[in-house]
């Protein structure tokens, strides 16, 4: 374990641990969201050139509005954040004071967290506007080792923003790939049918046939993802692990 998983660790104990007695938004700032602005990404929350509480952003007739934390950087404003009680729905929608600061502030990165769950955004798809889904999402409780490294680069040590901004952007893609992935495993469409029957079948498409290669479809899918688990299990466990047998299928028509 390198030093900043240890870190990240060390606070994803305190979520575990206290979450569930944080009432309030301020004892979730103090428990979890302070600790992981400082542990975890490296600032100093006690220096008012590193860390601001409560900065004030005045926007035209919204005067006196505040961003819970604005982290500094070289004198500017670096990455904003919006804390709310642990347990709170993360939404933009539920976070104006961050969406409107964030679109006249120099600000690249935008944060929107309720001490368990820490979401990341950025402007890829329009300058000065956070994106409507965050580059990087962090469930404390539930830790995706791939997302460790690519929330090391927002980091103090470590923090370059190109790099930041490169990985955010193939995030955004990979992720939307993956909920492509994921309905066409579910409900695969023609376009996918066709493509994958043409492969293993030399046959005329017709209605039928897309019909039938659909079924087929849907059983490779769940015989794949049974196959998958099949073999992380025998990985972890050994050979005493009794597979997961998928259904017959039935019998092929196309006619």
């Amino acid at each position: 374990m390198t030093e900043f998983e240890d870190k990240l660790a060390q606070v994803a104990r305190r979520a575990r641990d206290y979450a569930s007695s944080l009432d309030t938004e301020e004892a979730s700032k103090n428990a979890l969201v302070m600790p992981f602005i400082s542990q975890v990404l490296g600032y100093d929350v006690f220096d008012p050139q590193e860390v601001v509480p409560e900065f004030v952003a005045d926007l035209g007739l919204k005067k006196g509005e505040k961003i819970d934390y604005a982290i500094m950087r070289e004198g500017k404003v670096n990455i904003l954040v919006e804390a709310k009680k642990v347990g709170s729905e993360l939404s933009l929608a539920h976070a104006s004071q961050l969406v409107r600061y964030f679109h006249t502030s120099e600000a690249r990165i935008g944060v929107l967290t309720n001490g368990r769950v820490w979401n990341f955004y950025t402007d890829l798809d329009k300058a000065n506007i956070l994106d409507e889904r965050p580059f990087l999402v962090l469930d404390l409780l539930d830790i995706d080792p791939v997302t460790v490294p690519k929330l090391e680069q927002l980091a103090k040590g470590s923090f370059d923003l190109d790099s930041v901004i490169a990985a955010a952007e193939e995030l955004k893609y990979v992720s939307a790939i993956k909920r492509e992935i994921s309905a066409e495993m579910a409900a695969p469409s023609d376009e996918l049918v066709k493509v994958l029957a043409k492969r293993v079948y030399s046959g005329y498409m017709n209605a039928k046939a897309v019909e039938t290669f659909t079924r087929l479809t849907e059983e490779a899918a769940r015989q794949y993802i049974n196959d998958r688990v099949n073999a992380r299990l025998k990985t972890a466990l050994g050979d005493q692990v009794a597979p997961v047998l998928a259904a017959p299928a039935e019998p092929l028509a196309t006619g």
